[in-house]
């Protein structure tokens, strides 16, 4: 009896836990940001540095990171990665493939999901009379999805070259609810005969819009499902707010089979929040990268990012993100790998993060 009793009451938490959650979601109206998931970002070596790529980044992931890096093209490319979150209960994949169109043009296409499947939706577990029904309980995921579209062209001036990225972003929550958005992001990148890299990425110029269907009869078996707690159907609408990133990068070679890159981002938030340089105006966070190439196939990286002012015991302290990672790359095959908070110094998400690129050179 007191097994059962410690189940139900489990279950019960459980419940009402989804109700609080459900109901936040719901109770929101138009956002200042929102597609979150969209700024986790992609590539382990990236990730390894991170995320200071803006600049240099000139491969197939450059869809994402700057859609200029995609005139670096040589051949057709293809990239996979995959990750977990909270303890494995959200999962990260992102696919993308690239291909130079000509000397002046280069078109890439990527997908992005972050889920979490299999989610016990309890809100029917207990009748109108109070009986509890466990064939009541079904399951959901809720899932959001980004559909990258690029394309990147060189300019006149020599060492110039631009991109732009169209978005499709899709989320669900199981029947309660989805969405469809639609943004756009703009990148330039330039290179100093000296090797000196530059670049910027202007991302949602437009803002991204999310416009939302609630299913209202879904929304009314739990809007009253915490007493007290009732809820009105919310603004069905998200704005996403420009971000911009700005980085810079050097690549020094070393006795022919070493190689030092270094690169610096500037991450600006037009928004006030606990970056380490806040204003009403706009919020900059900067981030530090590294990576130590030998032979151009085996390489070490680092990095120190997301620099947070948090409140600690009625104290502010600086918290930061530091990160790791190594990489692999012969033949066209290239393999990464980054843990991207060593001794979980922030309160960010952090994981194992593995990646593959495949450049096609290797099938010719």
């Amino acid at each position: 009896m007191c097994i059962f009793v410690k189940k139900l009451r489990l279950r019960l938490y459980i419940t009402t836990l989804f109700c609080v959650l459900t109901s936040s979601l719901f109770s929101q109206t138009v956002r200042k940001y929102s597609n979150e998931f969209m700024n986790i970002g992609v590539d382990a070596a990236a990730l390894g540095m991170s995320s200071a790529v803006t600049s240099h980044t000139g491969d197939v992931n450059s869809g994402y990171w700057n859609p200029a890096g995609l005139l670096k093209l040589e051949d057709n490319q293809l990239s996979l990665m995959h990750s977990s979150y909270f303890a494995n209960i959200a999962n990260y994949d992102y696919a993308a493939f690239a291909m130079p169109l000509d000397d002046n043009s280069a078109v890439g296409i990527s997908l992005i999901r972050f889920a979490v499947d299999d989610i016990l939706n309890t809100t029917q577990l207990i009748d109108a009379d109070g009986n509890i029904n466990y064939d009541r309980i079904s399951l959901f995921s809720t899932a959001d999805y980004g559909l990258t579209f690029s394309y990147a062209r060189s300019l006149p001036v020599q060492g110039l070259n631009y991109g732009v990225n169209a978005k499709v972003i899709r989320r669900v929550i199981g029947d309660f609810a989805s969405s469809w958005g639609f943004g756009l992001d703009v990148g330039i990148q330039f290179e100093t005969d000296n090797g000196w890299e530059f670049g910027v990425m202007a991302r949602d110029i437009t803002t991204t819009f999310n416009a939302w269907a609630i299913n209202e009869e879904a929304f009314a078996t739990i809007s009253d499902a915490v007493e007290g707690q009732n809820q009105e159907l919310p603004e069905s609408t998200e704005i996403t707010i420009p971000k911009l990133q700005i980085g810079m990068s050097k690549l020094v070679d070393f006795n022919y089979d070493y190689t030092l890159l270094t690169s610096v981002n500037l991450n600006v938030r037009f928004e006030e929040n606990n970056d380490l340089i806040s204003t009403s105006f706009a919020s900059i966070n900067p981030a530090l990268g590294f990576e130590f190439g030998y032979i151009d196939m085996v390489y070490l990286r680092g990095g120190l990012g997301n620099f947070q002012n948090e409140e600690q015991f009625g104290n502010e302290e600086l918290t930061f993100q530091p990160s790791f990672g190594l990489g692999f790359k012969y033949n066209g095959i290239q393999i990464d790998y980054a843990f991207t908070d060593i001794g979980d110094q922030s309160g960010a998400l952090y994981s194992n993060v593995f990646s593959l690129k495949l450049d096609f050179s290797i099938f010719r």
